[in-house]
């Protein structure tokens, strides 16, 4: 991977990423984990670009290999930076967390880049206070971070990273840790100051995976699918600013949106179980509870639904993110229970049937459902039922998930299938020695 610095010519973009793969794990243990593949970006002046994808596609990979943070394993990023000025830098990112250092003052926190550039201190001093005021702070210069709210910290992290005056703003889910209100103050304020043309940035690239946060911000938006991560869809936002929710034209594009997101191309069942030898093992799992799979059924059946939703309006009435939405649409297809046509999620016969029960039929239909469409339960299932002590250790089925999915991946799969094979009955788990057992089933 080469990482190169030019002076811009007439409507170069100001960032060019060409053929960007990123492979972790390699060398270690086999080919290692595919998360990039073959992703071509540009980020041309004057916009905002909105990377939108589900966690794990790859965004903020793509973020850090621009910053310059982590090495991709192939591909180039090239950065075009407009000035040769000592003070400015070519790229500064704004992170999900809010990274500042507790024992320094507000101020101190935001001089920290300057510092390091070698500027004079009273040329620090002014720039910081700049930029203090510009996003809001000002009064706060000698407060330390346990004194601020969420958003006033969040606040302080994009004060540091516009006092050096960037040509490029990268931000990577930089709302997603506040509250719902704070969170829209400060994306209202931050565009208004994009709009006003008063803070010192071209152009901005931003991680996300809330739709109305990328049609209410950006200029275009690039869809990423998952495993590996790649583009799959440029979508124009052609819409004045201020933009608001209710507008046909924003509904329209949320709705467009969110049917790009359904309708990624999955891998195949050879990929899926690929290296594992049980097809269809290597299938990651979201953890989810079973009351929460059971209130999106009943959901839907609850007026006006009538067994069917659209995905937009069903997360706009829960007050959900799409990245919280779609694995529980998607779990409850791979169960069998629901159907995704595009936006629409359906529920099957099955999942009619699984909603009018009691709560004992409830779990023998689930049951049912998990050994028949989850081959992980089926795999530990059938692992049980033929060794001696109807034991085995969870590692073993770890292990075999890490050769097809990373390690974290690995564990929060292992989690759901603990949480779904007790609710079943199928098998126990004793988390005091970390294995499965037919203890407790039936």
């Amino acid at each position: 991977m080469t990482l190169t610095l030019e002076a811009p010519a007439e409507a170069t973009p100001l960032v060019e990423v060409h053929g960007l793969r990123h492979v972790y794990g390699a060398g270690k243990s086999g080919p290692g984990l595919v998360v990039l593949d073959d992703v071509n970006v540009s980020l041309r002046d004057h916009e905002i670009v909105g990377l939108l994808g589900r966690s794990g596609s790859g965004k903020s990979t793509l973020l850090r290999s621009i910053a310059g943070l982590i090495t991709p394993s192939e591909g180039e990023v090239r950065i075009n930076n407009p000035s040769g000025d000592a003070g400015q830098s070519a790229v500064a990112m704004v992170f999900q967390s809010f990274a500042l250092f507790p024992w320094l003052t507000v101020e101190k926190n935001v001089e920290l880049g300057l510092e390091a550039k070698g500027l004079a201190p009273e040329v620090r001093r002014k720039r910081t206070l700049a930029a203090i005021d510009l996003i809001g702070l000002d009064g706060f210069e000698n407060a330390y971070p346990k004194e601020l709210s969420g958003g006033m910290r969040q606040r302080v992290g994009l004060a540091r990273a516009l006092v050096v005056e960037p040509a490029v703003l990268l931000m990577d889910e930089p709302f997603s840790a506040l509250d719902v209100l704070t969170a829209e103050t400060l994306r209202t304020d931050l565009v208004d100051l994009w709009t006003e043309g008063r803070m010192p940035i071209r152009s901005i690239l931003m991680v996300t995976h809330n739709i109305e946060e990328a049609v209410l911000m950006c200029d275009r938006v690039l869809v990423f699918s998952s495993n590996p991560g790649r583009v799959v869809a440029e979508v124009e936002v052609d819409l004045p600013r201020p933009r608001h929710r209710l507008d046909p034209s924003f509904r329209a594009l949320v709705d467009d949106l969110y049917g790009r997101m359904t309708t990624q191309p999955k891998p195949t069942s050879a990929q899926q179980g690929a290296r594992t030898g049980t097809p269809g093992l290597g299938v990651a799992l979201a953890v989810l509870d079973t009351d929460t799979l059971a209130s999106m059924i009943e959901r839907l059946v609850t007026p006006p639904n009538d067994g069917e939703a659209d995905l937009a309006d069903l997360a706009a009435h829960l007050q959900m993110e799409a990245d919280e939405l779609l694995p529980i649409a998607e779990t409850l297809q791979l169960m069998r229970f629901a159907d995704m046509a595009g936006r629409t999620l359906r529920l099957t016969p099955a999942g009619r049937r699984y909603e009018a029960a009691d709560v004992d039929r409830r779990k023998q239909i689930f049951a049912q459902h998990l050994l028949a469409y989850v081959p992980l339960a089926r795999h530990i299932r059938s692992v049980l039922d033929e060794s001696p002590s109807h034991q085995a250790p969870a590692s073993r089925f770890r292990e075999e998930l890490e050769e097809s999915m990373s390690p974290a991946y690995a564990e929060e799969t292992i989690e759901a299938i603990v949480t779904w094979g007790r609710y079943a009955e199928i098998f126990a788990y004793h988390e005091d020695d970390d294995r499965f057992s037919l203890d407790d089933p039936a």
